[in-house]
């Protein structure tokens, strides 16, 4: 993405954590359709998000589509919605009532308080960190894990490669311009890019294999563990999370998603 996350104490954690952390906060938004829990919530986002480390500038050039795709979200809602109480106005062959709207600026509320902490949390967990805790803590599979973080640190490779096949075509003179250029390379440059993945990917597993990875006893680098900055930021989003449901449910705007 071309930056870093600020280091905070939220940031530092375990990304178990930071995964749990995003559980909880979807659980606080997600059992019910009210503006209450969405709202307050989005107050408690807002009011940590400096802890996540994540530029604020970068919100409005990286992040642009949360915000959007809530708000289609919430539109489609006062649109579609089962009218209830008073009409406001009429939108071709919609109506548009004061409930469709209260659901659909929930709901608009909802999706913005889900996302955009998961997505903005997400950015400061590390693979490998993720792959020792996995394996460490909540032991996984350490052939399955450690299969899965070699091929998303060589997903990333793909984009250089294909653009060095790219080149490389060019510089022989059998590279096609044009749109209708570019879907007749495709098949070559597919073929080629597939073939360079396969032999990554084998060497990549007979290197691990060379270094025993998936054998029982092996030692560990580095050493997971969960402390107390674990257990605070988890029970932290917990009480948020708390927060809002009862918040809720005391104000009588409780709307559990399945009724």
């Amino acid at each position: 993405m071309g930056f870093e996350v600020r280091s905070t104490p939220l940031t530092r954690t375990n990304p178990l954590t930071k995964i749990a952390i995003m559980l909880l906060i979807t659980v606080g938004v997600v059992l019910s359709i009210d503006v209450v829990s969405a709202s307050l919530m989005m107050v408690f986002v807002i009011v940590f998000f400096p802890l996540t480390g994540f530029p604020v500038k970068r919100l409005f050039t990286h992040l642009w589509f949360i915000p959007l795709a809530a708000f289609a979200t919430g539109w489609a809602t006062v649109l579609l919605a089962e009218g209830a109480g008073p009409v406001l106005f009429n939108f071709g062959p919609y109506e548009v009532t004061a409930r469709s709207v209260e659901v659909g600026f929930a709901l608009f509320l909802r999706s913005l308080a889900m996302s955009l902490p998961c997505v903005v949390l997400a950015f400061s967990i590390d693979s490998t960190e993720l792959a020792d805790s996995l394996v460490q803590l909540l032991k996984m599979p350490e052939r399955f894990v450690l299969g899965a973080l070699g091929a998303a640190r060589l997903a990333g490779l793909l984009s250089e490669q294909l653009e060095t096949i790219r080149f490389a075509r060019r510089a022989r003179g059998v590279a096609h311009g044009g749109f209708f250029g570019g879907l007749r390379d495709f098949l070559p440059i597919a073929f080629a890019l597939l073939t360079e993945a396969i032999r990554r990917a084998v060497r990549l597993a007979m290197a691990m294999e060379g270094r025993a990875f998936g054998t029982k006893g092996r030692t560990w680098t580095r050493r997971v563990s969960l402390g107390a900055r674990d257990w605070v930021a988890m029970g932290c989003a917990g009480v948020l999370a708390a927060t809002c449901i009862t918040a809720s449910v005391a104000t009588g705007n409780w709307n559990f998603i399945l009724s």
